[in-house]
């Protein structure tokens, strides 16, 4: 591996932090900084700890922060939940940014596998 840039899951996590930005900027107003500013927040998280961790010089650093990606996928899946259920995302668009998070949750899943 070159760097971080390299890895088709941070690519993936990059394009996704876009997405989410763009779905949430037509939430309402009163949740810029309670649900928005959570949801960005763990979004951004992953993709930001993939490249802290490839980073570091020892594998088993790597791996804790590939860890913590996957702890911040795990977060967002579950605040998307609670944006379908206040209305904020249809079924429809809550489904595919569920389907793209759980891509994106399998392959940090086997980057882990692979370093063990």
């Amino acid at each position: 591996m070159k760097t971080h840039k390299d890895l088709d899951v941070w690519k993936k996590g990059i394009e996704f932090v876009a997405l989410i930005y763009k779905t949430t900027s037509s939430f309402p107003k009163e949740e810029m900084y309670g649900l928005t500013s959570q949801i960005r927040r763990s979004a951004v998280s992953i993709p930001s700890n993939l490249a802290e961790g490839a980073a570091r010089k020892h594998e088993n650093e790597f791996r804790q922060f590939l860890y913590i990606s996957l702890g911040s996928a795990a977060e967002l899946e579950t605040q998307l939940i609670i944006s379908n259920m206040l209305g904020y995302l249809t079924n429809e668009k809550s489904q595919a940014l569920l389907t793209e998070l759980n891509t994106i949750s399998k392959m940090l899943q086997g980057l882990i596998k692979s370093i063990k």
